[in-house]
């Protein structure tokens, strides 16, 4: 089996335009939270959202390219340019049918369906944009990566909603593994706050309905009352090891393990007893041969919903054990909000920073812990901290679930 490493990385997110950023924010506990801005919310319950701030895309790629994009897609090549330099890849140097790419998105552009959906009723279906397809359909936010950087190998597109990220890196793994790629781009983008998004989630129940910034997005506390929304993007280069030492890449991190379950439950709601979750994370860890007695981190959905918090700290306890309360346990979402497809992504960029920096991010926000909501959450601060493994978890409706296993890289 082949090993996979990670040697570029980019994201575009509530807390920063670039890995850099988004570190400082990380160490900062900085939040991006505020009032919505993208539409008149005057008559929505949910006013708060993680909007991306400053974002100019034609600052980041080709204008005329940036014009035919949504901010998905445009999100989404801003990020895999930034790692595809960050990795330092020149494709006159590479055979491009051995570079492949996946990038997920959960929804694509709900803009443009409810732009044309509303001269449709206005003006007619003559009047509908001929480029509302391209414009609107998830894969391609992958498209317009593969034809801005040249990328002709695998191109695919996951979209199993809050696990897209996770899931685009751990297929990529895999493709690089079994010899279908020597390099992927890989990860997840979404902009899905717009009144169709919000008001559908709200619907359901899912938002958080606080127009507090500050006491929002509060994973584990026992105040929390749904996640809050948010946009941007996150993409990581993967590379086969003796492919990135070739020509002398620098190496972050190793992707050791990948699993993936189903819940077969409910359409929203993750299994009460944390199973299909917790054979999630063992999957993990089976594949990279590591003992659940070495994790010493994880970083957690932890989207702030009562369900997945209480669900996902119950698997967390069934795959661990007593060694559980032993394990750091942080939520990213308690300071960029739920990015939704591309939540996954963001957050093993988080674990790779906080792996090579040794330190380990607060769970901004958190006061106090539910009942049965026990683990050490990093409340308070963040820690200073050597860690050679990072569990990540994504946890999606239909039930779909999916966690990484990072490692320190060592030779």
């Amino acid at each position: 089996m082949r090993r996979v490493v990670v040697t570029g990385m980019g994201t575009v997110n509530p807390i920063g335009l670039n890995v850099d950023e988004y570190w400082e924010g990380l160490k900062a506990g900085k939040t991006g939270f505020g009032e919505i801005t993208y539409f008149d919310t005057t008559d929505f319950k949910v006013k708060v959202a993680a909007e991306v701030k400053g974002f100019v895309a034609a600052d980041r790629m080709d204008k005329k390219a940036a014009r035919r994009m949504e901010p998905f897609a445009q999100y989404a090549v801003a990020a895999a340019k930034e790692a595809f330099e960050d990795a330092g890849l020149d494709m006159e140097k590479e055979d491009p049918y051995r570079v492949g790419c996946a990038i997920g998105s959960g929804v694509g552009s709900l803009q443009s369906i409810e732009r044309e959906h509303k001269k449709l009723l206005e003006k007619g279906p003559s009047r509908i944009n001929p480029l509302l397809v391209p414009l609107m359909i998830t894969n391609m936010a992958t498209g317009n990566v593969t034809i801005q950087l040249g990328i002709k190998g695998k191109s695919i597109n996951v979209v199993t909603a809050c696990a897209t990220g996770t899931h685009s890196i751990g297929e990529a793994f895999r493709s690089i593994q079994y010899g279908e790629a020597d390099v992927m781009l890989a990860g997840g983008t979404e902009n899905a706050i717009t009144p169709i998004g919000v008001g559908g989630f709200t619907a359901l129940t899912a938002l958080s309905t606080s127009n507090n910034p500050e006491r929002c997005s509060i994973p584990f506390d026992k105040d929390r009352d749904g996640f809050v929304i948010g946009d941007g993007a996150g993409v990581v280069v993967l590379e086969e090891l003796e492919h990135a030492k070739a020509r002398g890449a620098k190496i972050l991190a190793e992707v050791v393990g990948y699993g993936a379950t189903s819940d077969a439950y409910h359409i929203t709601s993750p299994a009460e007893d944390g199973e299909g979750a917790k054979n999630a994370m063992l999957f993990a860890l089976k594949d990279a041969n590591v003992a659940p007695e070495e994790i010493t981190y994880i970083n957690a959905h932890g989207t702030s919903t009562h369900h997945n918090d209480l669900f996902e700290t119950r698997a967390i306890k069934a795959a661990f054990g007593e060694h559980a309360y032993d394990i750091k346990v942080n939520s990213t979402k308690s300071m960029i909000g739920h990015l939704l497809g591309a939540a996954g992504a963001v957050e093993v960029i988080a674990c790779v920073l906080q792996m090579n920096h040794g330190y380990v991010h607060q769970t901004v926000g958190l006061e106090q812990p539910d009942e049965e909501l026990d683990l050490d959450y990093v409340q308070g601060h963040g820690i200073d901290m050597d860690f050679e493994y990072a569990l990540t978890n994504s946890l999606a409706f239909g039930g779909h679930n999916a966690s990484l296993l990072i490692k320190k890289y060592t030779e």
